[in-house]
């Protein structure tokens, strides 16, 4: 760290003196003018930046030697993810046919994501929506609403018997999967572009917070497919009514705690988010029962049952993480009003 002193001029104004190795790489001379943003923490951002216009990031993507479908698919996520507004994939001979398969793909599974040009050996993608019309709250109320639907509806097709209800849990994932990318993309924008941090009224440090939440909820969801997942290979078998009373009530205890666990998010309730945490004890205590339930039952039933009631249990687990969450941010914020009670 450089320390420079403050000087007063004038009797009223502090002056503090700009390294010159930093002016002269960001090409500052005399009488030009500089932006000062007042961090969060205090701290002052100097940048040469004066304009609201946002930050455009352009990812060239070398396809021909590219081979792997699922490759590139992942480093289109990955340009997403971090920020970039716009894609361009080209190649030296002519797109084999994956390419364009792999770029329809990115741009459905992506919010804000769009072909503007196309040639036989160039593709552009740009980025189209703003992401300060995106807050982060009702991204994480939707991804909340998504994944615990999902997790009610793999637990009602196991017990109805209805195939075709655990298969689209299965597919509804990439639903949750989209809006934790976009949190994930806004997150790696905040951080890189301060002006958007104040667009959107909130300091990086809780742009990091909200993006750990759906990374957690995104788990939670990833347990209601496999719940489903595990449902199909016993779907047509006719359990016996303690078995599905058992995993009923599992399940609802697991969600009762995840949905506690936003509920105090929200309302920065750290009392509320320990009692949560420990009442998470009794879902294990049930989960147990299930797996010691399931031992005089053929191999496949209690293989299936067994990873059904462990990701039940994890769902929960995965909740009360949630909560930990809320406390430890809390005590971060407990001289200061915490930064989720003026946004409830």
């Amino acid at each position: 760290m450089e320390i420079r002193r403050v000087q007063v001029t004038g009797g009223a104004s502090f002056v503090v003196t700009l390294p010159k190795d930093w002016a002269e790489a960001q090409k500052i001379v005399k009488n030009d003018p500089v932006g000062l943003i007042v961090q969060p923490d205090g701290t002052l951002l100097i940048t040469k930046k004066i304009t609201e216009d946002p930050v455009q990031r352009i990812k060239e993507i070398d396809s021909t030697a590219i081979t792997d479908p699922a490759f590139l698919f992942r480093m289109l996520i990955g340009a997403y993810i971090t920020g970039f507004t716009m894609i361009r994939i080209t190649t030296k001979v002519r797109f084999p046919p994956f390419v364009r398969t792999v770029v329809r793909d990115f741009t459905q599974m992506t919010i804000g994501q769009e072909v503007v040009e196309e040639s036989e050996t160039a593709i552009t993608i740009k980025d189209l929506l703003n992401p300060a019309e995106m807050p982060y709250d009702n991204t994480i109320k939707r991804m909340f609403v998504i994944i615990k639907t999902m997790h009610e509806d793999a637990v009602t097709a196991l017990e109805t018997h209805n195939r075709a209800l655990a298969m689209d849990v299965i597919k509804r994932d990439t639903d949750a999967d989209r809006l934790n990318w976009l949190i994930a993309r806004q997150t790696s924008m905040i951080l890189q572009n301060a002006s958007l941090s104040r667009k959107m009224g909130i300091s990086p440090n809780m742009a990091t917070n909200y993006y750990m939440l759906s990374r957690i909820i995104e788990r939670v969801g990833d347990h209601a497919v496999r719940i489903a997942e595990h449902s199909i290979p016993i779907i047509d078998v006719d359990f016996d009514k303690k078995f599905m009373n058992a995993i009923r009530k599992a399940s609802a205890l697991s969600l009762e705690i995840f949905d506690r666990s936003i509920i105090t998010f929200f309302n920065a309730d750290m009392k509320e988010a320990h009692r949560n945490i420990e009442s998470i004890t009794a879902l294990e205590n049930i989960c147990g029962e299930i797996n010691n339930m399931v031992l005089k039952q053929d191999a496949l039933v209690a293989l299936n049952i067994a990873y059904i009631s462990e990701s039940i249990r994890r769902a929960g687990e995965y909740a009360g993480d949630i909560s930990e969450t809320v406390i430890n941010l809390l005590v971060d914020n407990e001289i200061a009003p915490h930064p989720l009670k003026s946004r409830k």
